[in-house]
């Protein structure tokens, strides 16, 4: 699939672009298993997914799927039903995005990424169970290894987070993107300022390879 991915990025002559894979079971009106499936990986020039200043969110009257329902870990295509709702709502009544809890109201993920809120220098972000446990908020554990930063994974309820020093979304869409407030209720820190920031600022060098070279002055 790699090797496919790198042919379909050579002749769109892409070097910056959104991947996306797609299983596609072979068609079936029987609600039985599909038989066979076929692969697609699709390859465009995508800016911004929600623009790049920090988002002014609102908690959804769409709650996340039930686990029991659903199988919420699995990134399947008819799952964003749920996320187009809770997003267009957000965005109606005049917000950039949304943000959805689970069916005891502990905050679960946006529509389109996962969350993380900092506070007292250490990140919080949503156990697995009710969320995608996305590749971006993998990397996001990874590169805070590396920067010797505490992430714990924990429940909690909006009004926790509304509380915060500051937060941000994570996704293959969205990278790593600054929240600005919860309903109107700004953070206690400007994004820039936050942990969330070094983690934008890593994440984006890991992902495009930027490589970072001392000068000769500076080696010396």
């Amino acid at each position: 699939m790699i090797d496919i991915t790198y042919e379909v990025l050579e002749r769109n002559n892409l070097q910056d672009a959104y991947i996306r894979p797609l299983l596609i079971c072979s068609p079936n009106m029987s609600l039985t298993k599909g038989k066979e499936s076929d692969l697609l990986i699709a390859a465009w020039d995508w800016t911004s997914f929600l623009g790049t200043k920090p988002l002014r969110v609102t908690v959804s009257p769409f709650a996340r799927p039930n686990p029991n329902a659903f199988n919420v870990r699995a990134k399947v295509g008819g799952h964003y039903v749920n996320s187009i709702m809770a997003s267009q709502e957000a965005k109606d009544r005049g917000f950039d995005d949304a943000l959805l809890l689970d069916n005891y109201r502990n905050v679960a993920e946006a529509p389109g990424a996962n969350i993380f809120f900092e506070k007292d220098g250490v990140l919080y972000t949503p156990p697995t169970g009710n969320i995608l446990p996305g590749i971006t908020r993998a990397t996001v554990f990874e590169l805070c290894e590396e920067l010797n930063i505490k992430v714990v994974e924990k429940k909690f309820l909006p009004e926790e987070l509304k509380s915060a020093d500051g937060a941000f979304y994570c996704g293959t869409a969205v990278e790593v993107l600054g929240l600005e407030s919860i309903d109107d209720v700004p953070f206690k820190k400007q994004f820039d300022d936050t942990i969330g920031k070094q983690i934008q600022t890593a994440y984006a060098d890991l992902v495009r390879e930027k490589m970072v070279i001392k000068s000769f002055a500076e080696a010396i």
